[in-house]
């Protein structure tokens, strides 16, 4: 027995469903790009990278001293529930000297997002041979 969605559901619970259902697709968490830094590679500055997947989206501003990553600062990040992850994401990155960390319980999508937006201004920071 086939029922159609339209003979169960109103038309307005099929737009929640619908959008919903979106939602849903929308928050799969993004994959992780970044892996440990070879610290030789990099050249000394500010570089910014972002990110961007699903419903969040993070821009950053990475500095590189002495081979190291410096300091990160998160320019802007959208994010449904995942500010949390803003601290101890950046905090885990600089302890580690890696963009690819443990991600934040309940903020995974975010903390990847930022991850690979500091990957991608690692990889403005790499000299060129």
């Amino acid at each position: 027995m086939i029922i159609r969605f339209g003979t169960i559901f109103s038309k307005s619970t099929q737009i929640i469903v619908l959008i919903f259902i979106t939602l849903l697709l929308n928050c799969a968490s993004a994959p992780q790009l970044g892996s440990p830094i070879n610290q030789a590679t990099l050249k000394d500055g500010t570089f910014e990278g972002s990110y961007k997947y699903g419903p969040n989206k993070a821009r950053v501003k990475v500095t590189i001293k002495n081979n190291k990553i410096s300091n990160i600062i998160i320019m802007q990040h959208w994010a449904w529930r995942g500010k949390k992850a803003e601290p101890i994401i950046v905090q885990r990155i600089l302890e580690a000297q890696s963009s690819k960390v443990d991600a934040v319980t309940g903020a995974t999508n975010s903390s990847n997002v930022i991850m690979n937006a500091v990957q991608m201004a690692i990889e403005k920071a790499r000299i060129e041979k």
